[in-house]
């Protein structure tokens, strides 16, 4: 498989020569090709269209678009209620509101009811930056895992995100989309295949398995594979684009083929990606495992380089942790 080495802007390392294309717009111009072809597709706002992206859909189809104000759980409310009628309401906010905010409305009115509301919360975790710790989502995820029958993605860069959304879309049920907002340089080329619900293996190695997900610790993960590499030292790394269902088989082969496993999440590494791996090895192949994420802390205002330093969202800190977890294993 080929993949490029990929850095969000304002993220730690070397800019990208070309700047790379927003996540946000990418989001939009899909919402937008899938509306051109199905008049189901409905998106929602709570006035954060522009700051979202979304108000080239608003420009494109005014009459599929519907800002409800700072309301965030009334907008999940009225997606309900749209899907009731077959449309397939995409409804949008800021990752915090998305989850925090939103919580009992999406439970009951969404997922309970068996509905088909595709929520996106936008800006996960230190991508929040300088809107700080108030607007810092660390803990979305873990509310959102404890939902039955919810689809959780998080995608790694513009063409997963192109590739996956369709998905989204068209499975029957509720899902959670958690999104950077931001420019990503793409990690792989316009042809690959995703497929929700099954990770994508990138690199193939014998020593430990890095299982990362979503669009800064991919790229970290590819990042820390080659510094490893320099150590001696053999990496498969995997993106877990969906954090539930989990690709439960993908990861016990991984663990089986290097007896470590190594988690890497823009999130809590309680109730995220890491527990989500820890239950699957514990219950089918425990293997010495790590996780590297955020530590039972709150969030803070900075720089996104500043915030993946802080707290410990580097491929200089997946090094170091992999090398301990290979001598766990010895």
């Amino acid at each position: 498989m080929n993949y490029k080495i990929a850095r969000a802007e304002g993220g730690a390392g070397a800019a990208t020569a070309t700047k790379p294309p927003e996540m946000r717009a990418v989001y939009a111009e899909e919402l937008v090709r899938m509306a051109e072809e199905d008049e189901r597709i409905v998106v929602l706002d709570a006035d954060l269209m522009r700051a979202n992206g979304t108000a080239s859909f608003r420009e494109r189809f005014p009459e599929r678009h519907i800002d409800v104000g700072v309301a965030e759980a009334n907008m999940v409310g009225v997606a309900a209620g749209l899907s009731t009628l077959g449309i397939i309401p995409f409804p949008g906010t800021f990752t915090c509101f998305a989850a925090r905010r939103t919580f009992d409305q999406f439970f009951i009115s969404a997922n309970y009811a068996r509905l088909n509301v595709k929520l996106t919360g936008t800006d996960p975790g230190v991508a929040a930056a300088f809107n700080g710790g108030t607007h810092m989502s660390f803990e979305d995820i873990g509310l959102m895992r404890t939902i039955p029958e919810i689809v959780i993605c998080e995608p790694a860069d513009p063409v997963s995100l192109k590739a996956l959304l369709p998905q989204i879309a068209y499975r029957q049920g509720s899902s959670y989309l958690r999104l950077h907002r931001k420019p990503i340089a793409p990690i792989y080329d316009d042809a690959e295949d995703f497929e929700l619900g099954k990770g994508k293996l990138i690199t193939e190695g014998d020593d430990v398995a890095i299982i990362a997900t979503g669009a800064i610790m991919v790229a970290e993960a590819l990042k820390a594979a080659e510094l490893l590499e320099g150590y001696g030292i053999s990496s498969t790394v995997i993106d877990m684009h969906t954090v539930k269902p989990i690709d439960e088989e993908l990861v016990v082969e991984a663990a089986r083929r290097t007896g470590a496993g190594l988690t890497a999440e823009n999130h809590q590494v309680r109730n995220g990606l890491g527990s989500a791996v820890a239950e699957v090895l514990t219950d089918h192949h425990p293997v010495p495992q790590a996780r590297v994420g955020i530590l039972d802390e709150f969030g803070e205002v900075g720089t996104q380089e500043y915030l993946q330093e802080r707290f410990g969202l580097t491929s200089e800190n997946l090094v170091k942790r992999a090398q301990e977890l290979i001598k766990r294993k010895r």
